[in-house]
């Protein structure tokens, strides 16, 4: 029987190991010294909200699907029927070919082509890469395009820690700002979060967490943006380089774990946030030619 989500790519590094799919690049399992880092899905299982995929690109939703281009509108595929949207960019039920493999780290790379609402050609890549205490992940693109293309870029991962409940969990957001979302999850306002109830700074246990809030201006503490705290001193930590300046938490109760459904939380690295083809809020323009990358990760301390 074939996996829905086409190869897989195992990777391992002492006591490291992670499977990376073909389709959509995503990271369906990461665990560390046996503690699993990544919430796990099975082989025959599609990615269960998204889970691990690749965001490019655009992540997150743009309102209506609706952009424009040097003042002609641009209608992208409504991915998202129950809100209207179009969600987390255009290769998300796409595969990827490997380009550079070893034991520890694989490239992945697939293509952009012009469709509806994106006239675009672009190459992409992405290298996920084991380190001793966790995994670094490098977005590549290039616009191959004879004008100049509007580029953004994200990950999906929900993270937890080995069997500890996630409701046990406290979340901590280095960022100054938080985006106030409408009913359909588009941002109208970049708001400081000093005073705001989505405040993270300090910490918050996530049994007592429903968001789905995306956050800028982001302060790495010692290259992490955010981190995971276990009652018994383990931490998980998301890192981010200085081009992906955004941060998406969400929180969802309905994440298929241990065969029911469970609470799971997804901290998603992002260059922009939702609706950036509109607001212009992160969004890259790549000239003809142009290529550009970032990096991401995540860091495990037992």
């Amino acid at each position: 029987m074939s996996s829905p989500t086409g190869e897989q790519f195992r990777l391992t590094r002492g006591s490291s190991e992670a499977v990376i799919t073909e389709l959509a690049a995503a990271l369906r399992i990461f665990r560390v010294g046996g503690v699993d880092i990544a919430q796990p899905y099975g082989e025959y299982s599609s990615p269960p909200q998204g889970a691990g995929i690749v965001l490019v690109p655009w992540p997150n939703r743009i309102e209506d699907g609706i952009w424009h281009l040097e003042g002609a509108e641009q209608q992208l595929d409504l991915t998202d029927p129950k809100l209207r949207h179009a969600t987390h960019g255009l290769l998300r039920n796409s595969p990827y070919r490997p380009v550079d493999r070893t034991d520890s780290a694989v490239t992945l790379a697939a293509t952009v082509f012009p469709q509806h609402g994106y006239p675009f050609l672009l190459d992409t890549s992405v290298r996920y890469e084991l380190r001793e205490d966790g995994l670094r992940v490098t977005h590549w693109v290039r616009n191959r395009s004879r004008s100049r293309a509007p580029y953004a870029a994200g990950a999906h991962p929900y993270l937890q820690i080995g069997d500890v409940p996630t409701e046990n969990l406290t979340v901590t957001v280095s960022a100054e700002t938080w985006f106030d979302a409408d009913e359909r999850l588009i941002p109208r306002r970049e708001l400081p979060v000093d005073g705001a109830p989505v405040d993270l700074r300090a910490g918050r246990r996530l049994g007592e967490l429903e968001i789905n809030t995306a956050f800028g201006e982001v302060r790495t503490v010692d290259g992490a943006s955010a981190w995971l705290d276990a009652p018994d001193g383990r931490r998980v930590s998301l890192l981010q380089d200085d081009d992906f300046g955004f941060v998406q938490v969400f929180t969802t109760r309905k994440f298929p774990v241990a065969g029911d459904q469970g609470l799971a939380l997804g901290l998603e690295p992002m260059t922009a946030p939702a609706n950036a083809f509109n607001t212009g809020r992160g969004l890259r323009w790549l000239e003809p030619g142009e290529e550009w990358s970032g990096s991401w990760g995540i860091r495990y301390s037992g």
